[in-house]
């Protein structure tokens, strides 16, 4: 495109392509929040071990070999083997898949229904507003961990149950958090005048209201994911986790971690240091998109 101007003609390039918001928040990371990158690379680290955990080990995750019993670290097994010769690497590997599988399960269940709740609550108000928060409130007032054992109890330990109930859980408590962002901005004067304009309940929410909740719905499920994962790992510690074979990080700390924490120490010392980093993983991961997406916080 040419610009004339005093009988100069210049040549004027188009502007380049502004870059989409989350690929901004990604560059702002890597450049002003270390422990968040840190955090991020651990979720990754964990993310590509879980997928690839058939790839990864030569061993299946409940193969035995009691020649093998309590073998401390060797070229076999980088990180030993339990009571029964299986090999530790290869249950954690496993253990990682079910984590995150209930982790990221239960988080977009509780996110949808967070959404669902806190939105709804927010936009109508009065009456529906009252009722649902009412609910929240009766929730609340149990002990967490107490009424999911009892839930849990009830339905059997199985992967869909703990995965729905963590999820329910989730999505009830952090309602709230979405509801008092979609207050403050169902008050704006582009609601009314979108609303002067004609447009239904439906798309108010959907076009103008979700859109500005969802980098809150982000960082409320980054940081969420690291207390589902404890949570789960809790559950499986008291033995209302996924059942065995199924290796689980709380399981393997509760059973052989506990048995046999003198003789062989590193059977608790090992899924500890994983279940250790998953949760730091993700509360750094969360704290940084907390940094960077909420409006509040950009300039600090």
């Amino acid at each position: 495109m040419a610009a004339v101007g005093a009988g100069v003609a210049v040549e004027v390039g188009a502007l380049p392509p502004a870059r989409p918001w989350y690929t901004d928040v990604w560059v702002r990371m890597l450049r002003r929040k270390p422990l968040g990158t840190i955090g991020a690379a651990i979720v990754l680290v964990m993310l590509l071990g879980a997928v690839f955990a058939d790839v990864l080990t030569p061993y299946g995750f409940a193969q035995t070999n009691l020649r093998e019993r309590f073998v401390t670290t060797s070229t076999e097994h980088w990180l030993g083997t339990d009571q029964l010769g299986r090999d530790l690497l290869t249950r954690i590997l496993y253990g990682a898949r079910i984590s995150l599988y209930v982790g990221f399960g239960a988080v977009t269940l509780g996110s949808l229904l967070a959404t669902a709740l806190g939105i709804s609550s927010a936009y109508w108000g009065g009456r529906v507003d009252l009722l649902l928060q009412r609910v929240v409130d009766a929730w609340m007032a149990f002990p967490g961990l107490l009424i999911l054992m009892s839930i849990l109890s009830l339905l059997g330990p199985s992967v869909f149950n703990i995965t729905l109930v963590l999820g329910i859980a989730f999505g009830i408590q952090n309602s709230r958090i979405v509801r008092g962002v979609a207050l403050s901005i169902k008050e704006n004067t582009y609601i009314e005048g979108t609303r002067a304009l004609g447009s239904g309940h439906a798309r108010v929410t959907l076009v103008h209201i979700l859109p500005n909740v969802f980098p809150t719905i982000i960082v409320v499920a980054t940081t969420g994911l690291s207390t589902v994962i404890l949570t789960e790992a809790s559950l499986s510690f008291l033995g209302l986790g996924v059942p065995p074979p199924y290796p689980t990080w709380g399981g393997m700390l509760s059973l052989a971690g506990l048995d046999h924490m003198y003789r062989a120490p590193w059977l608790a010392i090992w899924p500890a240091v994983a279940l250790s980093l998953a949760v730091f993983g993700f509360n750094m991961l969360g704290d940084a998109l907390r940094d960077l997406l909420d409006p509040r916080l950009k300039g600090g």
